[in-house]
Parts: structure tokens; C-alpha cells; sequence
């Protein structure tokens, strides 16, 4: 909804962070009460941290290659992927696709020598990064590694900072003993991206007309994504949306302020098929377009975040190992209304325990396990907007699996995150038809 409130994200800045995080720390507990208060049950369950050294020309350089390999030909993609150690977990053959996505594991050991060294001298290798072309590949395994071995030091930060809080070292050494984290660079198509990739599929034997007649459809398509600020209707929460509502089901995801892009598109020289530039821009309304729903609240907040900044969300997996003292956030990006032409790029890491790691939910708090949403006759006493806030949230809740329809005690990590991918979007799960 174009109309949801804004929630301004908590900011620390990276080298408070840092030492915060440390053993030896002598910082006043104000700043780790902040960060508990914004992570923990009352919060939204995220923040953003600041200033961190080395992410803006990593951000700049990395964030637009996910365009350009979304729209490469699957042959110089394949090869591209292969030649950087890089796969996909989307189906890159439908062009109709919202998202793009290209993904790498991250080994804990072959990054703790980097996320030990003192920030000035974190990248050696960074000279050559700065000179190389936009448009090239060269650096790219090179920059995927930097950015998320940077990502990942940040969420171990968090990590340690939190278990002090709440006791034990259950958080960090569940990441550790994961030895890897995914970072995924990811690209969220524009309906410009769509029609290209449409007609770049349909060369051969299909007529101009055909191909004249999907873009109108696509464009259409676009043009009735916008949404009355004050009305929710179903088909509007599900069609203006690039990634549906879930849970992210690890311990924390860390994921860079997004990159927006506006393309533009002409026929090619004696060729049916689009060509297309783009060009950063800012956001259109100031806003990462990143929602979240806020359980405290019972609303749902548009996200803004810093430029250049990280964000950090809580999984479901914090949330259980921290017995509730951590809230996991639920979430989705939306599809700015009509603006065909916008894209949008950003870079994100997925921390999770070990496969084989045990959940208990003896001591977790039942209200988080099984909650109850406020029911929408209780709205009639509220303004219109309040209304229209429940409905919404009695539509998201229509979609995403509670917690207690996915996890069971003693389940491991492995169990519990293939239950909540097949609840989701099994043959029978609750998003396999959006």
C-alpha cells in the first residue's frame, strides 16, 4: 500500500558496532538497549547500521551487475554464473518472472581472516575494483565475497551482542557452526525488464503483431497496480507486490539500502527485439519499499532506511532460539504503481544455524508460536484507515503459515525449513497459486 506509514530504522553506526560487540567493550548499555528494544518483541524487528567501510563503492559497483545478467542471453549468463561460482535458485527461463536471483555460499573460513582485520585494511584487494568497467564481470566473484563477508561480520556483531543480553552464546555459535552463509544478488524486475526478456524469447517465429500485443499487455498489467490508500481489496495485496509476504526462516538477514534503476528501451537495428540502458535513481517516494508488518502496532510500515546503509531483519530461527526475547519480521517488497520502468537491486545474506540444529519449544512464548491477530469486527469502533489496516492484516494472514502449522519440537533446522518452503509454496501451500 502506497499509503502505509513510514518506520525510520533504528541506526547504529558500523565502528559503534564493532565496539559494542567486543569482549573487552566498556560502552554504556544504552546502545545495547536500543538494539534489543528494536530487535526484541516490542520492536519491528530490524535496524540499520551506518557508515560501514568500504560498502558504498561495493553497493555502487555490485548492485546494477544484477540487471545486466538478468537480461543476458542464457548462454552468456550460464557462463558467467559458472565462470564466478555463482547458480540461481528462480526459474531464469520464465521471462514473466518478478525476480531474478544469483547465488553464492559464503564459507565462515575462508572469510574470518578478512572479518578480523581492522577496517582500514579490510579489503586489500579493493584497488582495482574502483577502475574497472560498469558494465563488466571481472570483479564480481571478487565483490559478491567482499560485500558478504562484510554482512556476515555484521551479523555476528549482532549476534554476540544479543546473547549477552539475553545469556549464553546460543546465537553466534549456531552461526558458527553453520560454516556458511548464502548471499544472493538479486534484481527486481521493472515490466521494461519483462518485455524485453518476452520479446528476446520470442524471435523466432513470432510476428511483430504478437509481440506488439504481449507488451500492451504487460504494460497494462502495470498500470493497474496502483492502489486506493484507503481500500484493501485481495487482488490488489497480492498483484502490486515483487516478493509476497513471509517470514525469512534463518537467524538474521542482512541486505544492502536498495539500488533503483529506470530503464529505457528501443528496437534494435534491423531487429524486433528491445535494447535496453538503464540509469540510477533515487527512490520515487523515499522509501526502500521494503513493508513490514508491525505485530505491536498491528500495522503495516514502509521501510526507510539510510542510503548506503544495511538493514538487518530477525528470522524465525533468532526468534525461537531466543526463546521470544528476538521477534522475526514479516515482510514483502512492493511494486512502486505505475512505473513500468523502475527496477529494483539489492544484495542479500541469509544467516542460518547448522542443518542438524535442534529446536525446543518448551520455554518459547505461546503467543508468538500460535498469535492471534486482531479480528477485523473489532475494527468498527476505529477510524476508516484502522479499518483498512485490519483488513490487510486478515489478508496477509490468509497467506502465511503460522508458526505453529511448521514447526514441532525437536524438529531440526533441516526439518523445519523444509516444512515452512512447502507450506508456502507447495503444490497445496498457501502461496503456490500467487
Amino acid at each position: 500500500m502506497e499509503g502505509s506509514g513510514i518506520l525510520r530504522l533504528y541506526e547504529i553506526e558500523y565502528s559503534d558496532l564493532m565496539l559494542l560487540s567486543s569482549s573487552s567493550s566498556s560502552c554504556s548499555h544504552y546502545q545495547e538497549k536500543i538494539i534489543m528494544e528494536n530487535l526484541g518483541p516490542l520492536g519491528p524487528g530490524l535496524l540499520s547500521v551506518t557508515n560501514v567501510p568500504d560498502a558504498s563503492i561495493l553497493r555502487r559497483k555490485l548492485l546494477p551487475l544484477a540487471r545486466k545478467l538478468a537480461l543476458l542471453s542464457r548462454e552468456d549468463r550460464q557462463r558467467i554464473l559458472r565462470d564466478h561460482n555463482l547458480g540461481s535458485d528462480v526459474p531464469l527461463k520464465n521471462p514473466d518472472r518478478n525476480v531474478s536471483s544469483f547465488a553464492m555460499q559464503l564459507k565462515y573460513d575462508q572469510g574470518l581472516e578478512c572479518i578480523g582485520r581492522k577496517p582500514s585494511h579490510k579489503y586489500e584487494n579493493m584497488d582495482g575494483i574502483s577502475d574497472f568497467e560498469d558494465d563488466g564481470f571481472d570483479n564480481l566473484e571478487h565483490m559478491f565475497k567482499a560485500l558478504g563477508f562484510c554482512m556476515m561480520e555484521i551479523a555476528l556483531c549482532l549476534a554476540r551482542i544479543c546473547d549477552r543480553d539475553i545469556g549464553g552464546n546460543e546465537l553466534e555459535q549456531s552461526l558458527l557452526e553453520s560454516c556458511a552463509a548464502k548471499g544472493h544478488l538479486i534484481h527486481y524486475h521493472s515490466m521494461v525488464d519483462n518485455i524485453i526478456l518476452r520479446e528476446a524469447g520470442q524471435r523466432k517465429g513470432t510476428s511483430k503483431s504478437n509481440n506488439h500485443a504481449r507488451r500492451k499487455e504487460i504494460l497494462l498489467k502495470s498500470n493497474n497496480l496502483e492502489t486506493n490508500g484507503n481500500e484493501v481489496r485481495s487482488s490488489e495485496i497480492h498483484a502490486n507486490l515483487w516478493q509476497q509476504w513471509h517470514y525469512d526462516y534463518g537467524i538474521f538477514t542482512v541486505l544492502t539500502d536498495p539500488m533503483f534503476l529506470t530503464s529505457s528501451r528501443q528496437a534494435a537495428e534491423n531487429s524486433e527485439v528491445s535494447v535496453s540502458s538503464d540509469q540510477e535513481c533515487t527512490s520515487p517516494s523515499g522509501h526502500s519499499y521494503l513493508q513490514v508488518f508491525h505485530p505491536n502496532k498491528n500495522k503495516v510500515l514502509m521501510v526507510k532506511s539510510s542510503p548506503e546503509s544495511f538493514i538487518v531483519q530477525v528470522g524465525e530461527s533468532a526468534d525461537i532460539l531466543s526463546k521470544g526475547n528476538l521477534r522475526s519480521t514479516l515482510h514483502c517488497v512492493q511494486r512502486p504503481a505505475r512505473l513500468e520502468n523502475l527496477s529494483r537491486e539489492t544484495f542479500v545474506v541469509f544467516l542460518q544455524p547448522a542443518w542438524s540444529k535442534t529446536f525446543s519449544i518448551s520455554d518459547y512464548p505461546m503467543e508468538h508460536y500460535n498469535p492471534s491477530f486482531q479480528p477485523l469486527e473489532q475494527a468498527e469502533e476505529n477510524n476508516f484507515s484502522d479499518q483498512g489496516q485490519n483488513a490487510l492484516t486478515l489478508e496477509i494472514q490468509k497467506i502465511v503459515p503460522p508458526l505453529s502449522a511448521r514447526l514441532k519440537d525437536g524438529m531440526t533446522f533441516a526439518e523445519f525449513s523444509r516444512e515452512t518452503t512447502k507450506q508456502y509454496y507447495g503444490g497445496s501451500g498457501f502461496q503456490s497459486i500467487k
